[in-house]
């Protein structure tokens, strides 16, 4: 189910230019509506169902109907973002609220290595190549099969 905005809980980021789920959206659906200062979803067709907005949101104020597989039918699922993990919040219909604690990093914050290390300087003929970015040095071996 695609994200949406609780207008309530919205408060468009104190009126900054971009709100942070319009920075965050892979898909560049989240919009500001400069009268209300409210954010919506422009499209929701066309939302990833990524979670990203619902995650970084300050006010709580986004949410995604979960599926079957992630949260029982009718339930409530809602993120707590912290520096180091999520705290997820899941109230049931009855009322019942369960809590879990994931990790959201494995390196410390601003210590992960830009292209995991491996080669950056790319020459001309690398665009004409059928090989990624970093093969075959992430796959450990000196060179791959050829055509």
């Amino acid at each position: 189910m695609p994200s949406y905005v609780i207008t309530e809980k919205c408060d468009g980021c104190k009126g900054q230019d971009k709100t942070a789920c319009m920075h965050i959206c892979p898909n560049d659906l989240m919009v500001l509506d400069k009268e209300t200062m409210k954010a919506y979803n422009r499209d929701p067709k066309m939302c990833w169902e990524c979670m990203c907005c619902v995650k970084i949101c300050p006010q709580q104020a986004m949410a995604v109907r979960g599926y079957a597989d992630f949260v029982p039918l009718g339930a409530q699922a809602t993120p707590l973002r912290g520096s180091e993990d999520i705290m997820w919040t899941i109230k049931f219909r009855n009322g019942t609220l369960k809590r879990f604690k994931f990790p959201i990093r494995t390196t410390p914050e601003g210590t992960a290595v830009p292209d995991g290390g491996f080669k950056t300087d790319p020459a001309a003929d690398d665009l004409k190549s059928p090989l990624l970015m970093s093969e075959p040095e992430c796959l450990y071996v000196d060179s791959l099969p050829t055509l």
